[in-house]
């Protein structure tokens, strides 16, 4: 599976942007859970947001609760992120994921994803 990631770009600070996340090779719904992280310069990749393949289950990193939206338009996909409320420090490449791990390891490293997209750059400045 392919993952394509897109709808990055520059933005103000408490501007939005929505993500996409498409697959080819395959769907979302072949696998478990899909997953967003991000790298800002200089720093680690870390987990962003997280769904399950049914829909019930999500999951966010504590600093983009609140701001941040994972969805779905269906069980096979795409997969989208809406941020909202941005701030400067959200500036980083978006990566999307997927993977067939249970749902405990959604957070973290990125160890439970075996797909990855290839970044898209969001750009949060004035």
């Amino acid at each position: 599976v392919q993952l394509q990631a897109s709808g990055g770009g520059l933005v103000q600070p408490g501007g939005s942007l929505r993500l996409s996340c498409a697959a080819s090779g395959g769907t979302f719904g072949d696998t478990s859970m899909v997953g967003w992280f991000r790298q800002a310069p200089g720093k680690e990749r870390e987990f962003v947001a997280g769904i399950s393949r049914s829909d019930r289950k999500k999951a966010y990193a504590d600093s983009v609760k609140g701001r941040f939206t994972i969805f779905k338009e269906t069980v096979k996909g795409p997969v989208f992120q809406q941020m909202n409320s941005l701030r400067a420090e959200d500036t980083a490449v978006y990566y999307c994921a997927a993977g067939f791990a249970g749902w405990d390891q959604v957070v973290g490293n990125g160890g439970g994803y075996t797909y990855w997209g290839q970044g898209t750059l969001v750009t949060v400045s004035s």
